[in-house]
């Protein structure tokens, strides 16, 4: 009972729908996939890529062919795994697999086999996968719960505004725009530059015109498709970006500025199983300031503060993440995401 309203609502919808919206926005923003190739990820969509190289063991996620027709392969990274873990929970709801059921192609006009897709929900007494009708009234939902306004109009959230999202932010840190369209599944690198927002209006227009000069002039490498040896350096980027501490968070096709020195480095995203060899380091540091000090190695005690100090930030900032309470996103009585229905 909503005691400012007087009206009864459904706890058990609200909380679904508030589970499955922010589901979407997390995969949609993380892949930048279409809201039809999401619908029809399954448990099957897995795929473990080995690298050449040194043998490690890359999850990917396999994408069925929607528009284009061409099925490509994404990387899974660790937040989107994290993601696609609590679906996958959430889901068996403590069976041993995912619930097998049929979805209709609106399109076709056909049902498909039996699959355990990933966003299904519990309807009654049968499993049924979820529809773009429900993710869409979960968007509606959400967006007017967060009353987020824009130019004084409230704010709509629509799935394919994450597909944008996905772009712009993949193409300011630095990912070259060929590979972007291979990674969205665009045919043309101009359909990817008008899903990234990154300039004002009158910015683009100047650039693409010089663009078009350049080309009458003088045709550039980058215009061409994508070759193997330029999407395997893509792939090359994340394995070396791996390190003893986590993980290196530099963009791709940029250099280490810090000469392989990762604790002073403000892009290391520790590992939370490492904690210990980071503490570890620090007491080490402390060891060997004492004695640098006690030397009278200045030169050696500057660069020991620095490694400190670094390493000083990120063990506060590895403690207050540890430390820090988590919202299970538990309804209460003030309006939220979901139905209501009349009562007393």
């Amino acid at each position: 009972m909503d005691l400012a309203t007087t009206t009864r609502r459904d706890l058990t919808h609200e909380e679904s729908a508030a589970f499955w919206s922010w589901a979407t926005v997390e995969v949609l923003r993380h892949t930048g996939i279409r809201i039809e190739e999401m619908l029809e990820l399954t448990h099957h969509s897995f795929v473990a890529y080995t690298l050449p190289t040194t043998g490690e063991v890359v999850p990917m996620l396999q994408v069925a062919p929607s528009k284009t027709d061409a099925e490509r392969l994404l990387l899974v990274s660790p937040e989107l795994a994290e993601v696609l873990t609590a679906i996958i929970f959430r889901v068996r709801a403590g069976k041993a697999s995912l619930p097998l059921v049929s979805a209709y192609d609106v399109f076709e006009q056909t049902w498909s086999p039996p699959m355990p897709y990933l966003f299904q929900r519990r309807f009654g007494t049968e499993d049924r996968p979820l529809t773009r009708s429900y993710i869409r009234e979960c968007l509606v939902a959400t967006s007017n719960a967060a009353q987020i306004a824009a130019g004084g109009q409230p704010l709509r959230w629509r799935p394919h505004d994450f597909r944008r999202i996905f772009v712009t932010d993949a193409i300011r840190s630095g990912l070259p725009p060929h590979i972007a369209a291979k990674v969205c599944g665009h045919t043309t690198v101009d359909t990817t530059m008008g899903y990234a927002a990154i300039y004002p209006e009158d910015v683009i227009a100047h650039h693409r015109a010089f663009i078009a000069r350049r080309r009458a002039q003088r045709p550039s490498e980058e215009y061409r498709d994508l070759t193997n040896q330029e999407w395997d350096g893509f792939l090359d980027h994340f394995e070396l970006r791996k390190v003893a501490l986590g993980t290196c968070g530099r963009d791709h096709g940029t250099p280490c500025q810090h000469e392989n020195a990762c604790v002073r480095c403000p892009l290391l995203r520790v590992d939370p199983a490492q904690l210990p060899r980071l503490e570890e380091i620090h007491a080490n540091l402390t060891d060997r300031l004492a004695e640098a000090k006690e030397q009278g190695w200045l030169g050696e005690v500057a660069a020991i503060e620095t490694t400190m100090a670094a390493a000083n930030q990120k063990l506060e900032a590895m403690h207050t993440a540890t430390n820090r309470p988590v919202h299970l996103g538990m309804p209460d009585i003030r309006p939220s995401a979901g139905r209501q229905t009349s009562g007393s």
